[in-house]
């Protein structure tokens, strides 16, 4: 088995980083996990958190996502995300947009309660709930963006 797989990173906006990896540890939805090389062929949905990449030396890079799909083989991984950014980018400003489109969003599903149903309206809560836990964990107010628009 070989020591590293292939990592790919990518949002609708960017390609955040393809690289060699040892492993990648990934927020999904049914809970964390973790990739490394000869990994049982899967598909992941993820939820907003922290992807964590460490490299072929050892090194760990963070990268902040919103949510996204991660397809995982023995070989690679490739995570769609359906917004990312490296950790040293994610600004409280930065931050406080995401969490504006995050309470949009959960205010939408709300509005159509009836149409959509209480399961979708609790899935919309629980995202809310782990984006301001993603700003909480990396020093981040979640509180400055909850003005509504």
């Amino acid at each position: 088995m070989a020591d590293t797989m292939q990592f790919d990173l990518v949002s609708p906006e960017r390609r955040l980083v393809s690289v060699p990896v040892r492993e990648v540890r990934l927020p999904g939805t049914d809970g964390d996990l973790t990739a490394m090389p000869g990994h049982a062929a899967t598909i992941v949905t993820l939820r907003p958190g922290i992807v964590t990449v460490v490299d072929a030396q050892g090194t760990a890079t963070e990268f902040a996502v919103t949510g996204g799909f991660a397809e995982i083989n023995g070989e690679s991984v490739s995570l769609l995300a359906e917004r990312g950014h490296p950790r040293a980018e994610l600004t409280q400003d930065v931050y406080n947009e995401m969490m504006r489109d995050a309470h949009r969003a959960h205010r939408g599903v709300e509005s159509r309660r009836e149409s959509v149903g209480d399961d979708v309206v609790a899935a919309s809560a629980k995202m809310l709930g782990d984006m301001q836990a993603l700003g909480t964990h990396i020093g981040l107010d979640p509180n400055q963006s909850t003005v509504p628009e």
